[in-house]
């Protein structure tokens, strides 16, 4: 016993009713079907598009990846797939648009399935859906990623590395300085009675003061290898590979000059009227040390000889001098 089937639900108005483009074509590439979406899609309605060949059909002709891929699966009945991170529009197809918009083409996910023979000839099921949507969420996925990365090793204040980046960072630079036995310098800055200028000034005074000292620190590394992060509150460290002592110090110097001729304001400052900062610098050097794990330690002691001395001002130590 069979019933007759209802109408809405008859082979032309499912095809039509996918969201996805159906193209069949016989041996020769004439189009036998072409359902709505492809038609809304391309701006060729039915009638227009069938019996013609898949080749001229198009106001643009399709991408030879897609005929080469099409004429292998008539030819051989091996079926393909032409993905969007290769092929990424190969066929004229665009996306509906407002009148005052520029209509954007779609990009496409492609399939090409034979279809059993009827006569001898072999036909092809052509199934194209849209994957822009996929591709925008993939973008979004990697922009955010991309973040969450950056996040995780610069400092939310001053855009520069963290305390995070630095010792993963420290780690890998001492490891090739050893290997290659090239020397390695370590900078530990500190701004000068900070305490005093965040009370005086107010926090966000002192958010600024630090954004400035950070970008006027970054400003004088001239080497990718450089690297400039933010060790504590009003900490900075820089490790500069390939930098031996004599080379250490001056360059110290120079960074201490560059705060000073920022100019900033510190009325609250004890030795003097405007933010100044002191450094502490320590040089690992294969030849005359051993004892690597000292180097940051070092650059803490030559810190707290600096302030000891009278503040804005650069002192060395040598890592060799911890435990004498």
């Amino acid at each position: 016993m069979s019933s007759a089937v209802p109408e809405q639900f008859c082979l032309t108005n499912i095809l039509n009713a996918v969201s996805l483009g159906l193209i069949v074509v016989d041996s020769d590439e004439q189009i036998l079907l072409w359902n709505e979406w492809i038609a809304k899609s391309s701006d060729i309605p039915e009638q227009q598009a069938l019996q013609k060949k898949i080749a001229e059909v198009f106001k643009e002709a399709p991408n030879p990846a897609f005929l080469s891929a099409l004429r292998n699966s008539l030819n051989y009945g091996l079926p393909a797939v032409l993905s969007n991170a290769l092929h990424r529009s190969p066929l004229p197809l665009y996306a509906t648009a407002d009148a005052d918009q520029e209509k954007q083409r779609i990009h496409q996910s492609i399939a090409i399935t034979p279809l059993p023979e009827n006569q001898g000839k072999r036909c092809c099921l052509i199934q194209i859906s849209d994957s822009s949507n996929s591709i925008k969420r993939e973008k979004m996925l990697r922009s955010h990623s991309e973040i969450l990365k950056r996040d995780a090793t610069t400092d939310s204040l001053t855009g520069i590395y963290n305390r995070r980046f630095f010792d993963e960072h420290y780690k890998m630079a001492l490891g090739l300085s050893i290997r290659q036995k090239l020397p390695l310098s370590i900078f530990m800055v500190d701004i000068d009675f900070f305490k005093e200028y965040n009370d005086y000034y107010g926090h966000p005074e002192g958010d600024k003061a630090l954004i400035s000292v950070a970008q006027t620190l970054k400003a004088q590394l001239a080497r990718a290898t450089d690297v400039l992060a933010r060790y504590g509150g009003e900490e900075f460290i820089l490790i500069l590979p390939n930098m031996p002592q004599e080379h250490a110090e001056p360059f110290a110097e120079r960074l201490r000059a560059a705060i000073w001729d920022s100019n900033i304001p510190h009325l609250k400052s004890k030795i003097a009227s405007q933010l100044s900062i002191s450094i502490g610098v320590s040089t690992y050097d294969q030849i005359q040390q051993n004892d690597v794990k000292l180097l940051i330690q070092s650059a803490d002691s030559a810190l707290y000889q600096a302030k000891q001395l009278g503040r804005n001002r650069v002192a060395f130590f040598a890592p060799d001098k911890i435990n004498s």
